[in-house]
């Protein structure tokens, strides 16, 4: 089976379509232009685990570079990648939807440039940007989601949601920015900064 490319807006099955599936690895890749006023860009994927009411009940169910793993690993991130060199997956995320405690009911997958402000850095000088789910028990890659050109002056996406739906498992393509970086992120999702 080949893998399917979605576009912004879009939901598809995770689970239901694909039985058996409770591990999966959130791949996330992005290039950035080479004129970006002499720093590094540090892009940073994070995860916020909600309940219905889309927020974060736990503190330590926001998974970012200062908290790598939920309590009992449902969700891990696997690492900062702080320059977005070379091909393929700049950061990952693993989710065991075994694992996911009973009151989270979506993930959120978000990506946020580091410093952004101090730097005059924002997602439009950020190109190729891309999620991808990949059956970690086969490496088969699912699906895959392309960000497009969508973005100017933000500094924060969330990039896509897996969510529970009637039991099973879907992945919804978000694609939408926001201006004030992981802050306003947090906010969305119920934490205070």
């Amino acid at each position: 089976m080949s893998s399917i490319s979605l576009s912004k807006g879009q939901r598809i099955d995770l689970t239901k379509t694909n039985p058996g599936l409770t591990k999966v690895i959130i791949g996330l890749g992005w290039d950035t232009n080479k004129y970006s006023g002499g720093h590094d860009f540090d892009l940073d994927a994070c995860a916020f685990m909600c309940n219905a009411d889309n927020k974060v009940e736990n503190d330590n169910e926001f998974i970012f570079y200062n908290n790598l793993k939920s309590p009992n690993g449902a969700v891990e991130h696997t690492g900062d990648n702080r320059t977005g060199e070379g091909e393929g997956d700049d950061e990952r995320m693993n989710v065991d939807f075994s694992l996911l405690p009973p009151h989270v009911e979506k993930v959120g997958i978000t990506v946020t440039i580091h410093d952004a402000e101090a730097r005059g850095q924002n997602f439009g000088q950020v190109s190729n940007a891309f999620v991808r789910v990949i059956d970690a028990s086969s490496n088969r890659e699912i699906l895959r989601y392309d960000l497009g050109e969508d973005f100017s002056i933000e500094t924060a996406v969330v990039v896509c949601e897996l969510y529970k739906h009637a039991g099973e498992w879907k992945f919804n393509a978000i694609g939408s920015g926001f201006q004030g970086g992981l802050a306003a992120l947090c906010r969305n999702y119920g934490l205070d900064v």
